[in-house]
């Protein structure tokens, strides 16, 4: 087979002040160094380098001239206890490059790819030099080994730890915020343009205001990890633009760092740690880049690959596939173990994240017999000092055996709810007989959740994400168009759940576009509205308060372009005018402010503080009748906070005609007042007497508070 030949090179129009100055071997003491931290570490006279591999003959550490082209010296490494190989070098300093050349059998039948030619990298590196191209194809030679492509550099790090304050939010208090670092900054008009794609757009103050206005919390980034695009991906002119193909877990994606220094994601982090903004790194811990068998040897592959890798039993060349990636890595190694372990430690205690977000967390529960919430993975993080004490979200679900683990996992985990999110979607795209699922979605998913007392901050709700349409491709387009991915509209999923409101009505009807975009408008804000008031913790993807569109792409993973960056003055001089900012804003405003959603616990009938109440349109509690009618569609949620004498209504009308609702009395002759009207293009808050009866529009929802209350107080919104 043919087979890949990378190269990388080097930052262009970027000084590296951190290169060391050149020395020769003569000038190097080397002694025999530790095994207890794995990596390489700076010591007062040098560094001490340490890497595991039970199945290697020999490894050798290579260092490097300060442009990565030229060796300098090869030091043969000492094999100690627990097959920790190891040695350390007086005189080498902070930006030294090297890597590792690992001998052993090279018999892929048995799954072992040792080729003491092949320059690997560090799987501990805290740097990185240079970017990663693919490039072209070259034949197998006749060695004993075919050609393999060269493998980046590792850089020793000086990087201290981190010392600023982190917000410590509450989960029941946190508003998530879902976005890319270039795609979320990449066109944003108050920032600098030398600042945008990279973490320091997320530093920029204009940025942290605009997340202030929002109501927003916590950021959570699609991965920052060092990652490489996949060739048949490069091939097409394309490229992994999500970033879900790690091949280093220490060090942040260079393409993000302004001049080359990976302090400046220590940067950005404490400058949102000032505005009490968390960061939450989403992170791809269930496979590598070195993909399949038929892929590129960089790293762990050559270094001990039963180690790493979950290989079939009966063809030990071939990689379980569990993620679709290629590649499974083989959390029950505790090589393995302890590498995720430290990464995640890493990135607390040097770069000062809050938490992570597991891409296919199953995965890293599951043994060779399946998934087992037992897994030493989750009781390692249950001891652990550092780590049991951020935020752990599970993506729970991947497509190996017993996948689907929604629900299933223990605090102090909170989870990805899909089912929320298809259920919200299908309610207001009219389907039928969807009531008691909505209003059970609706009030935290209990049935979810809420075992094992768990809190009802367990799920994680969301109705657009990265992966898949935008919210307004959701009310736009009937199918997805992923044309522009080269995969001949094959990929990304099928089944969206979407609906292309008013195409047809338009071409009948004779409505205007304005009129057009005004519906869309008024049903994203219907889900929004949803997202904001459920019970949970709600997560909005970036471009959401604009209107970002995909032009249909729902599977954007290869679009580093137009498509995915969020055009953030496309219709409005300032994105903070912009119609969905605006409601955005107010409705998180109100969840902020009310006593219902500052607690964490399931709501229910006995309860002692609160009182809630499903009532149909004549607002009379819903009875059998009302919850299984198929064609309902009209919902009206209820809730009283008996301690703070405040109430909250919401109401639904997901019917295609307009429809009367009777407003429930309140007691002492209370009013309601009339707060979000997702039909309204301005809000205008209007006061009704409690009993009398209003008109909600098609396809809309509202947000009432009474008047006299303690919990809320509409002139701070």
């Amino acid at each position: 087979m043919n087979n890949p030949l990378h190269f990388f090179r080097a930052l262009a129009n970027v000084a590296d002040v951190n290169m060391p100055a050149l020395l020769t071997k003569s000038e190097i003491k080397e002694s025999v160094g530790s095994v207890s931290t794995l990596g390489s570490i700076l010591t007062d006279s040098g560094a001490n380098f340490a890497i595991y591999s039970s199945s290697a003959n020999g490894i050798e550490l290579c260092l490097y001239d300060v442009n990565g082209e030229k060796e300098l010296s090869r030091f043969i490494m000492h094999r100690g206890e627990q097959n920790i190989w190891h040695i350390h070098l007086t005189g080498v300093t902070s930006g030294q490059l090297y890597s590792y050349f690992v001998n052993g059998e090279y018999q892929p039948d048995k799954g072992l790819w040792h080729d003491p030619k092949q320059a690997l990298l560090d799987p501990y590196a805290k740097d990185i030099f240079g970017l990663f191209s693919w490039v072209n194809q070259i034949k197998p030679t006749v060695e004993q080994s075919p050609a393999q492509p060269k493998a980046p550099l590792a850089k020793v790090c000086s990087l201290k730890k981190y010392s600023g304050s982190r917000p410590q939010i509450p989960w029941h208090q946190m508003v998530i915020y879902e976005c890319h670092v270039k795609g979320v900054s990449q066109s944003i008009p108050y920032i600098p343009n030398a600042l945008r794609g990279k973490f320091s757009a997320l530093a920029h103050p204009a940025f942290i205001k605009h997340l202030k206005k929002l109501g927003i919390t916590t950021l959570e980034l699609l991965p920052v990890q060092y990652f490489l695009s996949e060739e048949f991906i490069s091939q097409k002119g394309l490229s992994n633009y999500w970033g879900y193909n790690t091949l280093n877990f220490f060090t942040p994606h260079h393409q993000y760092l302004l001049k080359n220094d990976i302090s400046e994601f220590q940067q950005m982090v404490s400058a949102l740690h000032l505005a009490d903004i968390e960061v939450i790194l989403d992170v791809v811990y269930n496979h590598t880049a070195e993909g399949n068998n038929l892929g590129p040897t960089l790293c762990f592959r050559g270094i001990d690959n039963h180690a790493y890798y979950r290989t079939h039993p009966a063809k030990l060349s071939e990689y379980i596939n569990d993620t679709g990636c290629g590649n499974t890595i083989n959390i029950s190694s505790s090589v393995t173990l302890r590498l995720v372990m430290d990464s995640l430690r890493y990135w607390v205690e040097y770069m000062g994240v809050d938490g992570f977000r597991f891409d296919l967390a199953p995965i890293l529960g599951r043994n060779p017999n399946g998934y087992d919430d037992q897994h030493a993975f989750f009781q390692a993080l249950a001891q652990d000092p550092i780590l049991s004490q951020v935020k752990l979200i599970a993506e729970p679900w991947d497509i190996g055996p017993g996948g689907y683990q929604l629900g299933n996992f223990s605090a102090p985990w909170r989870e990805w709810n899909d089912q929320y999110r298809d259920v919200v979607r299908k309610f207001w795209r009219g389907d039928c007989h969807l009531l008691p699922q909505f209003a059970q979605y609706f009030h935290g998913s209990g049935h979810l959740f809420e075992h094992n007392n768990r809190p009802v901050s367990a799920g994680i709700n969301f109705i657009t994400a990265h992966d898949g349409f935008t919210l307004a491709d959701l009310v736009t387009y009937q199918s997805k168009n992923n044309l522009a991915n080269g995969e001949d509209n094959l990929d990304g999923h099928n089944e969206n759940y979407s609906h292309d409101w008013l195409a047809e009505t338009e071409k009948k009807s004779g409505k205007s576009e304005q009129e057009v975009y005004q519906f869309r408008l008024m049903m994203q804000k219907n889900m929004l509205l949803t997202l904001a008031l459920s019970q949970g913790i709600p997560m909005l993807s970036a471009g959401v308060e604009v209107g970002h569109s995909q032009n249909g792409n729902n599977n954007a993973y290869c679009q580093d372009n137009e498509i995915s960056w969020i055009d953030w003055c496309k219709e409005v001089e300032l994105p903070e005018k912009h119609t969905l900012f605006v409601f955005i804003e107010k409705v998180f405003a109100i969840r902020k402010r009310l006593s219902f959603y500052q607690h964490d616990r399931f709501i229910h009938d006995n309860d002692p503080r609160f009182k809630l109440q499903w009532l149909n349109s004549q607002a009379k509690p819903m009875d059998e009748a009302d919850w299984q009618a198929r064609e309902n569609h009209c919902l009206g949620y209820f809730i009283t906070d008996i301690n703070e004498n405040c109430a909250l209504l919401v109401l639904f009308n997901a019917n295609a005609d307009d429809t009367l609702f009777s407003l429930p009395r309140l007691p002492d002759n209370g009013s309601w007042q009339q707060s979000l009207d997702t039909h309204a293009n301005k809000e205008c808050p209007v006061v009704f007497p409690s009993g009398c009866r209003v008109m909600l529009k098609a396809h809309s929802s509202w947000l009432l508070l009474s008047t006299k209350q303690e919990c809320y107080n509409e002139q701070e919104s």
